[in-house]
């Protein structure tokens, strides 16, 4: 029997790639490889090439994300800037690609005359991880506006899906098991151009004026209780400005912890815990994790 020839990678791989380069916290330790893939075939040809045993990791803009100092094993995929096709097809439909920016959308989407998707500027990711989390800001879904899903599982074969086949939820997506999404249709309203970039400018002014974005985060860090909010939450247990090492309760807003200087993963995880901890033994409330954490503790 004739072994199948396989065809060459046009992406970009590397060994041993620190993950502080490539998460918002500008933590964590290396990853095993790390492959930009060229476009979608590219990473159907890489993902069918992987030895079954390795395991995928898949990053962004690397927020909402925090990858622990002893890094990752196996193979991390990055897809931001590199899967970022974005168009308009039909009067009121946009097709785009997992690595494109939620702000990116936010704005194309707007000069379209297109309204109802102003909320993505305020998503600091991908649609990728978007898509994942059925991420949310100022009142909006990502899931609100998605028509269809493109995704690509283990093997490289890529499937279009409908919303229909996943169960979707506050900040939670569960869909068919082993398929990662690479691309969206969004079906949005005609509207005003005009009055849809002065909602996205509104929308940059108020995360400005109320989220620390100057400083390395991951954006909010616990999910909303029903009917509550985390930040008011945490700032009621008079933890704005708690810190482990280097890792601080933002005195902005208290659901984002900030990296001040020379924090390791380790500070930012104890803090997760510690904040918890502390809301749970005060208010009987256990916040759930928004932030999702990967890779090994350094020994």
């Amino acid at each position: 029997m004739v072994a199948q020839r396989q065809v060459p990678l046009r992406g970009t791989l590397r060994y041993h790639e620190p993950m502080s380069k490539h998460t918002s916290w500008r933590v964590g330790g290396v990853a095993d490889s790390y492959y930009r893939p060229a476009d979608v075939e590219d990473l159907a040809n890489y993902l069918s090439q992987l030895p079954v045993a390795d395991a995928i990791t898949w990053v962004g803009l690397g927020s909402n994300l925090l990858v622990r100092d002893g890094g990752i094993r196996g193979s991390v995929i990055a897809t931001s800037g590199v899967l970022n096709g974005l168009e308009k097809r039909l009067d009121n439909t946009v097709w785009v690609e997992a690595g494109v920016a939620c702000a990116k959308v936010a704005r194309f989407t707007a000069r379209q005359a297109l309204q109802g998707a102003e909320f993505l500027t305020g998503i600091p990711g991908t649609m990728g991880g978007a898509l994942a989390m059925n991420a949310g800001a100022f009142g909006g879904e990502t899931w609100d506006v998605v028509s269809a899903v493109q995704t690509i599982d283990r093997d490289g074969r890529i499937r279009c899906r409908s919303p229909d086949e996943f169960q979707i939820a506050y900040r939670r997506v569960c869909g068919p098991e082993k398929e990662w999404f690479v691309a969206a249709e969004l079906t949005l309203q005609c509207g005003d151009a005009a009055a849809s970039l002065v909602k996205i400018k509104e929308c940059l002014n108020q995360r400005r004026h109320t989220q620390p974005i100057q400083q390395p985060n991951a954006g909010s860090v616990f999910k909303n209780p029903e009917g509550d909010y985390a930040a008011r939450l945490i700032d009621i247990c008079g933890l704005k400005g708690c810190c482990e090492g280097a890792a601080c309760v933002s005195d902005k807003h208290a659901n984002f912890i900030i990296n001040t200087g020379q924090a390791t993963a380790a500070d930012i995880e104890a803090l997760i815990n510690h904040v918890a901890l502390i809301v749970e033994r005060q208010l009987g409330v256990k916040l759930q994790r928004e932030v999702k954490i990967v890779g090994e503790v350094l020994t």
